[in-house]
């Protein structure tokens, strides 16, 4: 009975968890160019823990880098080792609490405003889980939350699969 009742409760869990994390679309519309000022982009936004950004431009025409404090005011990396993200729909999970910074370092993008700095909070209660299958946002959309009749559909299936294990 123990088990039973613990295996509800993963499933419940894993199911409601993933329609807490939300995709944030770095710029909106604009996505992530020259002539954004991402400040007030990512001024009142609550990212957490569990939530990701996602940059989207066109491939060979920016990048995305992460840095670290000291860095992002000379628009420059330390880390020998730092490979930038070249995707043109780089998805960063926001995996640990925390200050984060992110610049393009193509030509003078930098220096000409192409870095975001945000602060990552700890979601309140459970953590969420990975956010596993999301698509990305339809244009238009800077945040894209797991739909939760998604959720609620993966969890009937999870308790159908439960079921017959159990049976």
């Amino acid at each position: 009975m123990a088990l039973r009742a613990f295996l509800i409760t993963v499933i419940v869990t894993a199911a409601v968890a993933p329609a807490l994390a939300t995709v944030y679309k770095v710029g909106d519309d604009a996505g992530w160019n020259l002539g954004v000022n991402y400040t007030l982009w990512a001024e009142g936004k609550d990212f957490r823990v569990g939530d990701a950004l996602m940059f989207m431009y066109k491939p060979g025409d920016h990048n995305v880098l992460k840095v670290n404090g000291v860095d992002f005011p000379k628009c420059t990396s330390s880390n020998a080792t730092a490979i930038p993200l070249t995707s043109g729909s780089d998805v960063i999970p926001l995996s640990t609490p925390g200050k984060k910074w992110y610049i393009c370092d193509i030509g003078d993008h930098c220096s000409e405003g192409m870095k975001l700095v945000i602060t990552v909070s700890v979601a309140e209660g459970p953590s969420p889980a990975p956010m596993p299958g999301w698509t990305a946002p339809l244009p238009g959309n800077s945040a894209v939350e797991v739909s939760p009749l998604n959720s609620c559909v993966w969890m009937i299936a999870m308790v159908a699969a439960y079921t017959m294990i159990m049976a």
